[in-house]
């Protein structure tokens, strides 16, 4: 699971009273995702932050105007960015305008009569969220603020479908800042209960909020501030039990979240709850039944219809009627045998076809050593695998995806390894995890070669094994004597440095 955040904090207004606390309080944010729960983006919008690089490779500003702010939306959120199971933090410190039943972020030179030209509707900011993939948006808004001279404008925080909506202050208050403690007492408490460690912690969005619903108002006592209540529209209602704090949670924490997967099944939503059941399983692998769940869903989604699609046609030239054609399903394309190194790929090709997949394995080994120009030492180091050119690593994958049905192949073993959390760096629960899903490791032991299954009934990217062509750790006495098939898979190139692979896999865009 990946984790990104867009923070967005403004002091300095235009057209509206100035603000004290607003860019500490996104500089704080900033920091604690960045330091403290190491998320893998943070971009930071304030009156002082420095640029960012846009897709285009060219440097954006960040001082949060109207255009800057638009300009990003649009082009960092114009195509998918992030993955089913990624988490994206959206952070708001500043003023917040309601106008016609709309909720609008106020940039640095918004007008405050000039609504819809020159502040930000918070069902754009959430439509463009949507289109980075994510499937968690948390939004965390402190906005409303005292100074605020329009207070007939405040915001009602409407429901957002499908996002968590964390607001500082309900509809009939004001969100305030506590010069003492240099932040607004929304973020101030927020940062707080995220920090917090042990049996109390904050990690799920349901403790989160019963936190703050206490002590944000606790802090207005203590500093002379009226009233000030959390308002959170939790949407779906499932989510209240998201876990936000992977390392702080508990396993009553996951098995809630496996009991709301199971809820979801039973209703027939599949997909969410296969999602959810993706969050059971990067937070706790050990647990056969999450397993059991898990394969059980992805079953039942397998086995739904898909529904023909209606066809109109017209009668006598006059009118139409709508015919239901049940689709034909497609032959497989032809693929093309593409080698930037020359190689010949029928063997392969013809072994695949024939299901004769340790034959096909053995070649795979074959045609890889070609590739990285290492067939003269037999072997492979983790170096070599960038230079595997991405035409011939596509070629190989897509002929193990097209033969097996999609079971097999360097892509499907990519996608299993990041849907349970692997990233470009070890992690050795990962590691065993992915070990435990494609079969390569039983009852906690990594197999022989020997043991591989050469079937298509084996788990789902059990294959290619890539036999032999990771020969870093193996001993000295084996390499020389060729008793290679009696080594445990911590000798094969999958083990722990497989991740070079998917690293390429992901590089070639496969």
């Amino acid at each position: 699971m990946a984790n990104h955040g867009l923070i967005i904090g403004i002091n300095q207004y235009k057209r509206l009273k100035p603000l004290k606390c607003a860019k500490q309080d996104a500089v704080e944010m900033a920091r604690y995702c960045r330091d403290e729960i190491n998320f893998d983006e943070v971009f930071l919008f304030t009156d002082e932050s420095d640029p960012i690089t846009a897709p285009n490779g060219s440097q954006q500003e960040t001082k949060p105007t109207y255009t800057n702010l638009m300009a990003f939306l649009h082009d960092f959120f114009e195509s998918q960015r992030l993955e089913t199971g990624d988490n994206f933090w959206f952070f708001f410190s500043g003023h917040g305008l309601r106008h016609q039943g709309q909720d609008y972020l106020v940039p640095s030179e918004g007008h405050p009569t000039l609504i819809e030209q020159t502040t930000i509707s918070l069902n754009y900011v959430t439509q463009r969220l949507r289109r980075c993939g994510a499937d968690n948006i948390i939004l965390f808004l402190d906005a409303c603020r005292n100074e605020n001279d329009f207070r007939n404008k405040s915001v009602g925080w409407q429901k957002q479908q499908g996002v968590i909506t964390i607001a500082s202050c309900s509809p009939t208050e004001e969100s305030y800042e506590i010069p003492e403690l240099q932040q607004g007492s929304f973020t101030y408490s927020l940062l707080e209960a995220l920090r917090i460690q042990g049996e109390n912690n904050c990690a799920t969005v349901e403790r989160l909020c019963n936190r703050l619903r206490e002590r944000i108002p606790e802090i207005n006592r203590q500093h002379n501030k009226p009233p000030q209540t959390l308002h959170s529209i939790v949407e779906p209602h499932y989510k209240n039990h998201l876990i936000l704090l992977p390392k702080q949670a508990k396993t009553p924490d996951i098995e809630l979240l496996r009991v709301e997967a199971l809820e979801l099944e039973v209703e027939g939503k599949l997909e969410e709850a296969r999602q959810l059941m993706r969050r059971v399983l990067a937070l706790d692998t050990t647990r056969p039944k999450y397993w059991q769940d898990y394969d059980r869903i992805n079953r039942k989604l397998a086995q739904q219809p898909v529904l023909p699609s209606p066809k109109t046609e017209p009668i006598n030239g006059e009118s139409a009627k709508t015919i239901t054609e049940t689709p034909k399903p497609a032959p497989p394309p032809e693929i093309e045998l593409k080698s930037e190194k020359g190689i010949d790929y029928r063997k392969l090709r013809d072994l695949l076809e024939q299901q004769q997949w340790k034959e096909a394995d053995e070649e795979t080994r074959v045609v890889m050593l070609q590739a990285a120009n290492r067939t003269k030492e037999g072997w492979l180091r983790l170096e070599n695998i960038d230079n595997v050119p991405c035409e011939d690593l596509r070629t190989i994958d897509q002929l193990w995806v097209k033969y097996s049905g999609g079971r097999f192949g360097f892509s499907v073993q990519a996608k299993i390894y990041r849907e349970l959390g692997g990233t470009r760096e070890y992690n050795e629960r990962v590691w065993n995890a992915f070990g435990d899903r494609v079969g390569w490791r039983v009852n906690n032991s990594w197999i022989y070669y020997r043991d591989v299954t050469f079937d298509k009934k084996a788990p789902q990217g059990h294959l290619p094994t890539g036999k032999l062509m990771m020969l870093k750790k193996a001993p000295q006495h084996l390499l020389r004597t060729g008793r290679t098939t009696e080594w445990k898979w911590e000798y094969m190139w999958m083990m722990r440095e497989g991740r070079s692979l998917f690293s390429r896999v992901e590089t070639c865009k496969m």
